[in-house]
């Protein structure tokens, strides 16, 4: 009878060591999840953002319509763009360059400088920048959290058992770890 209770208490004991691994797995998955979920936000917020800076843009700029085609090409691309960590930050990339190239064009319209409503979106699309790179830390350090726990030991067992799998982090390219310029 005393084995019997041995084994049944260590049992009892490695399912609930079991059990709090498994659940300590899901709940840095679920913050890797919702980290995404934030930088995914951010991104259809500046792509909200556009189509009004690119009308207000046209209006003073109708003639420079290549720096206008690539920022809706580029919107248009990110926004087809599926929803994994390596195909929105070739897309980020993408957008940042046609952003960067539409904010040079102020430089040669002062009329276009001073309209209050592209200033408006200039801050905007600024402070929607550092939102993306705050998320993109944010993610970034759940990434590493949930990948070095599946990981390790005895967490790996158990996370192969139940496909647990690595996640990837969102890479920009150079190009695009440049915050959009904005000058006044």
């Amino acid at each position: 009878m005393n084995s019997t209770l041995l084994i049944i208490v260590v049992v009892v004991i490695l399912v609930l060591a079991i059990g709090g691994v498994y659940n300590s797995l899901i709940r840095r998955r679920n913050e890797v999840d919702n980290a995404w979920s934030q930088i995914d936000v951010q991104l259809k917020r500046r792509l909200d953002l556009i189509p009004n800076l690119v009308e207000t843009v046209k209006g003073y700029a109708a003639h420079e319509k290549t720096a206008l085609e690539a920022v809706v090409a580029a919107r248009n691309s990110a926004m087809a763009a599926s929803s994994d960590p390596h195909a929105q930050a070739a897309a980020d990339t993408a957008i940042s360059g046609a952003l960067r190239q539409l904010f040079a064009l102020s430089e040669a319209y002062p009329d276009l400088k001073a309209n209050q409503g592209f200033v408006s979106l200039q801050e905007e699309l600024a402070n929607t920048e550092s939102r993306i790179a705050y998320a993109r830390q944010f993610y970034g350090d759940a990434v590493a959290t949930y990948n070095t726990a599946i990981q390790n030991f005895p967490a790996v067992f158990i996370a192969r058992a139940f496909s647990f799998a690595e996640r990837e982090f969102f890479e920009a390219e150079d190009a695009a770890r440049v915050v959009p310029e904005v000058k006044f």
